[in-house]
């Protein structure tokens, strides 16, 4: 097929600008079209933002659009979960037993504006700001927009990709077509929201608390952490149930909340100086799974990232699945030489087996992260995981086989690491870690 093929992507967030870029660098047309304005030039909304932890299946995307090296300026290494306690206690639980294995805090506004300065250096790229899809022709591989104007406009390809987040509306098109699709569609909330703090640089401009660690202050049935920042700020979530006595609804005065951070986070308290008024002007929201199936549509129309597979934030891993999406579509271009008909069914029917795998693991780890990770059995048995890891390198834990190891799929990595956990609990509870053999308890693993 002719390289000169135009693509319409719906959606310049993270996903929808990265296949951009990768689909402009093999020569195609591209028209990207983002409903919002663009990004470098307004000022961000307060309390949106969920910093962003960037691992290996993402650094392996942006590599094959020449990134990897740039991307890495933005990033702020985090070598594992800097948990704290009621008591005040606190330790490092460490992402990996390998050296030089570590996640990385990044800025969402910050690498979308390194993707779309990347966009712009293409001339067969062209990006419309300000452009809201109103309406989807899914067999024409068209698109109906609103401009800042209110001008509509149609934007008419070979092939429109929809990348336009949890809400899609291309997505919602193909829902509208359900019975001529069998299209499948589930969206499960979170009883708990969330809502953005900040923990400002310290008056001498350094880091307030240790800026090589997520920080976890797990309660529970409620949590919080915080993610480092470039400015040497720290990008706080508080976690918690809408309703009932921990609840946003409930914490709903000054004197409350200020009297509930002094009972359950009171260590963070003193580095919390604006926390009445972030915590009253930023909104609070929802958390969800979006899954659907098929993803394609009539050879003509496709979903992507969070449009076709939204998850929960407690794997780090939705924008590196998003991103993992565009490198594997990238490589059925290279095996079916751009052969859409070929392309788009084979995408659909292999990648929601894995999608689907990590939402359910980032549910998983959401309970494991409030609940778990003070747990004295969970705690050996990161002891001995780490054991493991540092022993012998050819040993991945379900946390590592996920997040760095990125040639095997999230299903294969959901099961293996399930069954692996399963088995090293069992073996914890009976056994303490310094008395185990580590030898025979890989063995063990191996035959698993």
């Amino acid at each position: 097929m002719s390289k000169k093929e135009h693509i319409v992507i719906v959606g310049a967030g993270l996903c929808g600008t990265l296949l951009g870029v990768r689909l402009a660098q093999r020569g195609y047309e591209v028209s990207l079209y983002e409903r919002r304005p663009d990004l470098r030039q307004v000022e961000q909304d307060a309390g949106r933002s969920i910093n962003l932890a960037l691992s290996h299946r993402g650094l392996m995307a942006l590599a094959t659009a020449g990134l990897g090296e740039e991307v890495r300026d933005l990033c702020i290494p985090m070598h594992g979960r800097m948990i704290h306690a009621p008591s005040g206690d606190k330790w490092l639980s460490p992402y990996s037993g390998r050296e030089g294995e570590y996640i990385n805090s990044i800025s969402r506004p910050g690498l979308n504006a390194l993707l779309l300065e990347k966009g712009d250096s293409y001339s067969n790229l062209t990006i419309y700001f300000e452009h809201k899809c109103v309406g989807v022709d899914l067999e024409a591989a068209s698109a109906r927009f609103v401009n800042k104007d209110g001008v509509e406009v149609e934007a008419k390809g070979d092939l429109l990709i929809g990348t336009d987040g949890a809400g899609s509306v291309v997505r919602r098109a193909m829902m509208a077509q359900s019975t001529d699709l069998l299209f499948n569609f589930s969206q499960n909330f979170l009883r708990s929201g969330y809502k953005e703090l900040s923990i400002p640089a310290s008056a001498t401009g350094d880091f307030r608390i240790e800026s090589n660690a997520l920080h976890i202050w797990p309660r529970g049935k409620f949590m919080m952490i915080a993610l480092p920042n470039l400015d040497k700020s720290f990008t706080v979530t508080l976690f918690h149930p809408f309703d009932g006595p921990t609840g946003f609804r409930t914490l709903n005065t000054p004197e409350k909340v200020k009297a509930f951070f002094q009972e359950h986070y009171s260590d963070a308290l003193e580095h919390l100086p604006e926390l009445e008024t972030e915590y009253f002007t930023n909104p609070h929201a929802a958390l969800g799974t979006i899954k659907c199936y098929p993803w394609q549509a009539y050879h003509r129309t496709l979903l992507m990232g969070d449009a076709a597979h939204a998850i929960v934030p407690f794997y780090g891993q939705g924008m590196n699945a998003a991103f993992e999406d565009v490198r594997l579509f990238d490589e059925l271009l290279d095996e079916h030489n751009g052969d859409w008909e070929k392309i788009l069914p084979e995408y659909s029917e292999t990648r929601p087996q894995d999608t689907n795998a990590i939402a359910d693991l980032a549910v998983d780890n959401f309970y494991e992260m409030q609940d778990k990770v003070d747990d004295a059995d969970f705690i050996q048995k990161r002891q001995l995981e780490m054991k493991l890891e540092q022993q012998f390198p050819e040993y991945y834990s379900k946390y590592s086989l996920v997040t760095f190891k990125p040639e095997l799929s999230y299903h294969e990595a959901m099961v293996k690491g399930r069954r692996q956990d399963e088995f090293l609990l069992q073996l914890v509870n009976e056994t303490p870690v310094e008395e185990l053999d580590l030898s025979a308890v890989l063995e063990k693993v191996n035959k698993l």
